[in-house]
């Protein structure tokens, strides 16, 4: 567990205090959860009861109804499970875009507590830690591999690789269930619930991104959501990843993002789903543990994620010397935004994020290298993604959708041939999404989703 914990501030234990909190900021669970049962150690060795704190505040980057019903939705489930932990669960909604407010009750409990616990997430994301003038600690349960264990900056997949497997079966193990000593007995507050006086609606929020047509938030819509990927998408995982209407990706990134799932157990099951129906799952694994950990890696060591001057200087050098080609067509952000291209792939995979809140990642390629096409300048085009990604995604504002953004720049890869606009950095075109998905079926699909409203049935 020590390679996972980071001590923040030199402050001490508060030995008068009355419990140990639990700050929930990345990860919405129970099971699998390295924050949760460090806290719990603590809180037993101190024998003090555990109270976790979870907040939505309306200051967010990018606050609208989709991304605050996704989190809302889990509340319910989070409660039940602390609950029958023994463990008090306070879910702070504050309804107006007041800085003061989202910080204020944190501040409230965190001043009773004996020590703190948080989960540890990339500060080029969420910011730094506060110092709550009590022992204060960070814990890593969102990479299997803890990220404090690969110690510099890896420069692409084939690098950071073998780190990874060299430590991977050691880490590769079980969360402890959780035991406390002291179960919370003290009243706590009404948690919000999703009715009329607590839903979006009511938060200073933007209310233009409507919830999404595919993804409910949740601990059980994400297991629901591995069971039937293992049934029905593993064993076609290899041949199929890359035809979007064949759905046999797992869709796992929004609840990996919120927190609902951990990587950890996805691996574990899907190891051992494929030991016992004799699968390979080594190229799903691949994605997971391995790509996955190395855009946390990146934005651990970057000092911004945000920047294309955290690319490499074979990039940013080809960049600049083609940065006067000649960009026809060109469009500008809301003509991105509205899916209004001479391209119908590239609007239909723009509206599978508006609708869905998640593009397929192949076709998530082609949007991202499109709009380097397409736009004035790297950095624009840079401005562009980034906006769409955090507005609309549900697995936006995260290191690996972040990661991903910045490779379609040329970050993790190398030099191809040299070629108008993108210069060594990759290119994808049109005719090879063509040749090797079905782009018609896609765009029908999409097209009904968007008439409809109605996903297809898998």
């Amino acid at each position: 567990m020590e390679e996972r914990v980071r001590k923040i501030g030199p402050a001490g234990l508060r030995t008068d205090g009355e419990y140990v909190l639990y700050w929930i900021r990345a990860n919405r669970r129970v099971e699998s959860n390295h924050a949760l049962q460090f806290a719990a150690v603590l809180a037993n060795r101190l024998q003090k009861p555990l109270l976790c704190y979870e907040s939505l505040p309306c200051t967010y980057p990018y606050a609208n109804d989709r991304l605050h019903a996704f989190t809302l939705e889990g509340v319910a489930e989070t409660a039940a499970a602390l609950h029958k932990l023994g463990v008090g669960y306070i879910f702070d909604l504050c309804k107006t875009a007041l800085l003061a407010c989202a910080r204020g009750s944190l501040d409230q409990y965190s001043n009773h507590a004996a020590a703190v616990v948080t989960d540890d997430w990339p500060e080029t994301l969420t910011g730094h830690i506060p110092q709550f003038g009590v022992e204060t600690y960070a814990v890593d349960s969102s990479c299997i591999v803890p990220s404090k264990c690969i110690e510099a900056r890896s420069y692409a997949a084939y690098s950071i690789r073998p780190k990874i497997h060299r430590l991977l079966e050691r880490f590769l193990q079980p969360v402890e269930k959780v035991r406390l000593r002291r179960k919370w007995t003290a009243e706590l507050p009404a948690l919000p619930t999703l009715d009329a006086s607590i839903k979006p609606a009511a938060c200073e929020i933007d209310h233009s991104v409507p919830p999404s047509t595919l993804f409910c938030g949740g601990r059980k819509q994400a297991e629901l959501c591995l069971d039937h990927f293992l049934k029905h998408g593993l064993r076609r995982y290899a041949r199929h990843k890359n035809q979007p209407t064949a759905h046999a990706t797992s869709n796992l990134s929004p609840y990996l993002h919120s927190g609902y799932i951990s990587s950890l157990e996805i691996a574990l099951q899907v190891r051992e789903h494929a030991r016992e129906h004799k699968l390979i799952a080594d190229e799903f694994l691949e994605e997971l543990i391995v790509r996955r950990e190395l855009a946390f890696n990146f934005a651990w060591y970057a000092k911004r994620l945000d920047s294309l001057t955290e690319l490499p200087d074979w990039v940013r050098s080809t960049l600049r010397a083609h940065r006067k080609d000649k960009r026809d067509p060109q469009y500008a952000r809301e003509q991105f935004e509205h899916a209004a291209t001479h391209d119908d792939l590239w609007n239909a995979a723009q509206k599978e994020l508006l609708l869905r809140g998640k593009i397929h990642g192949y076709y998530r390629m082609y949007w991202g290298k499109k709009i380097v096409e397409w736009s004035r300048t790297p950095e624009q085009a840079l401005a562009t993604m980034l906006y769409l990604n955090d507005k609309y995604a549900l697995d936006g504002q995260d290191p690996n959708s972040c990661a991903n953004i910045l490779w379609c720049f040329g970050l993790h890869d190398r030099p191809w041939g040299e070629r108008p606009i993108f210069g060594m950095v990759r290119y994808m075109a049109r005719s090879g999404m063509d040749r090797k998905t079905d782009v018609k079926a896609y765009c029908n699909e999409i097209d009904r989703l968007e008439r409809t409203g109605k996903e297809p049935t898998t």
